[in-house]
């Protein structure tokens, strides 16, 4: 089978038309809230399931 650069052109460009999918509309508000609340509650939660002994210090020193 021989194909012509036009026709391999013409096949190459319906199959990249048919492989693309309409993109999902952006997050609103709402959502982006709603996610970023979600993640402060899990970062608070693995913070809280670790134990931190008394003795420990800060990383710094208060100066006045």
């Amino acid at each position: 089978m021989q194909l012509t650069r036009r026709k391999l052109a013409v096949v190459l460009t319906s199959g990249v038309a048919l492989a693309q999918t309409p993109a999902a509309p952006p997050p609103g508000p709402e959502d982006l809230l709603q996610a970023a609340r979600d993640r402060n509650k899990a970062n608070a939660a693995a913070l809280a399931a670790e134990s931190i002994p008394m003795a420990t210090e800060p990383a710094f020193q208060f100066k006045a």
